[in-house]
């Protein structure tokens, strides 16, 4: 969410948050360099921001907005992740609603903004395998609406994740792709639980997976994407400064890696900034760049007719601006 927009929120429903000292509410909604850099910290954010979701309107203008934004940044294609619980949680709105909600708006801001979006609904590790069953329910419903795939994100330090298995195994064998935050706050032994008992396609952070060659050789093996994102990575203190993200390791051991932006409203951030840190920090080379961007094109959650032209449109811009010097 926009600053400016979670200031007008707060102020037109009287949220009780300090919107009046722009300092104060900052440090509620986003990292700063001067707070202890930590998965608690970082997690406390997101309380904060579900206090926002007060009305239809402010998801919906929310979701429009995530992609305006990106459009700005020059993104072609993006998988928009949301917590249907999250949106519900304040004003008790109805699962199904909330969901539909962000469907429609997606729909209607891509069209208007030229950002091809799909959309995966998340679930929290902390929260009931019944209400992870629900959500479950409602997007195999509308799998042909938009939404793509499941996801497990939340506490990985105190929830590996295995109480989820039959969710997920579910969600499989109905057709939804399958993304686990795995190996972030916790070891490699969550990512291998993630690929072996959760069926990750894809796994979100995933950079402890070098702390075990056996789960890297697995992830290889089974072709896993590992969504790695250096700037929450190193504010939620997983890394202990952004040129320690494992980014180029993990390529050299032959490992799919792709590059992300986690939350861009919280680290202040857009896809763009994370591109510039992997060359100019990370020491990833122009054509190791580019090698993340078609790596991401080609483990993105379309069908194959969809998926194969965003491929070759990537692979063909690049050959063109190759061409050209």
């Amino acid at each position: 969410m926009r600053l400016s927009t979670m200031l007008e929120i707060a102020r037109q429903h009287n949220l009780d948050l300090p919107f009046r000292d722009i300092d104060a509410f900052r440090s509620l909604v986003q990292m700063r360099a001067e707070e202890a850099f930590s998965h608690q910290n970082f997690l406390a954010k997101f309380n904060t921001l579900r206090l926002f979701y007060q009305s239809p309107e402010v998801i919906q203008r929310v979701t429009r907005e995530a992609i305006a934004d990106a459009a700005a940044d020059n993104v072609r294609y993006m998988e928009l992740r949301f917590t249907p619980v999250a949106l519900c949680r304040i004003k008790n709105f109805p699962l199904n609603e909330a969901m539909d909600w962000v469907i429609d708006t997606t729909r209607e801001a891509s069209e208007s903004y030229g950002v091809q979006t799909r959309l995966i609904a998340s679930v929290n590790r902390h929260e009931s395998v019944e209400l992870a069953e629900q959500v479950l329910k409602h997007s195999i419903d509308r799998k042909d609406k938009g939404i793509m795939a499941l996801d497990l994100a939340g506490g990985e330090a105190d929830f590996p994740g295995d109480t989820f298995a039959g969710v997920f195994t579910e969600a499989h064998q109905a057709g939804l792709r399958i993304t686990i935050h795995a190996g972030e706050w916790g070891g490699p032994e969550n990512v291998r639980l993630a690929i072996e008992k959760l069926a990750a396609e894809r796994v979100g952070h995933g950079i402890r997976v070098m702390e075990d060659e056996k789960t890297v050789a697995l992830a290889r093996e089974r072709g896993v994407v590992f969504e790695v994102c250096p700037t929450s990575n190193y504010q939620s203190g997983v890394t202990p400064s952004l040129k320690d993200t494992p980014l180029s390791s993990m390529l050299a051991a032959g490992l799919k890696v792709t590059v992300n932006t986690d939350d861009p409203s919280i680290s202040q951030i857009d896809l763009s900034d994370e591109y510039e840190l992997a060359c100019e920090t990370l020491g990833l080379t122009l054509a190791e760049l580019r090698q993340t961007i078609v790596e991401a094109a080609r483990a993105a959650f379309l069908p194959e007719g969809e998926h194969d032209a965003l491929v070759a449109s990537l692979e063909k811009e690049f050959a063109e601006k190759n061409a050209a010097g």
